[in-house]
């Protein structure tokens, strides 16, 4: 499935960085913030990695209506019922309906994905 061509440029957010294990096991540890003495750089990098995770919240979303839609397409001789798809992703069944439509318009290209 191509996405559909853009005319405006996204803005990257600031790359997540991956944390070493042992980092990642000491609660005090969070991308190195801990270390940062100033308060505007402290500021900056927060700023950059909320911006960052919002941005792959979103994406996120978005590729979980996709597949929300590709399982219960009914074309699909292994399709799932709503039930299963909501249970599957822990969502209520409302909820998994509506990601089914929003994956469904974001496969005609209806919605700009974010």
């Amino acid at each position: 499935m191509a996405e559909p061509e853009r005319t405006e440029r996204r803005l990257r957010p600031a790359p997540l960085l991956f944390e070493p294990s042992e980092a990642a096991a000491d609660p005090e540890h969070f991308f190195d913030l801990e270390s940062i003495e100033d308060p505007l750089e402290l500021l900056t990098r927060a700023t950059e990695l909320t911006l960052a995770f919002r941005a792959a919240h979103d994406r996120a979303v978005e590729f979980q209506a996709l597949a929300a839609a590709q399982l219960a397409d009914p074309s699909r001789f292994d399709r799932l019922p709503t039930a299963e798809i909501a249970e599957q992703a822990d969502w209520t069944e409302d909820y998994a309906r509506k990601m089914i439509e929003f994956g469904e318009e974001l496969q005609r290209g209806t919605v700009e994905p974010q």
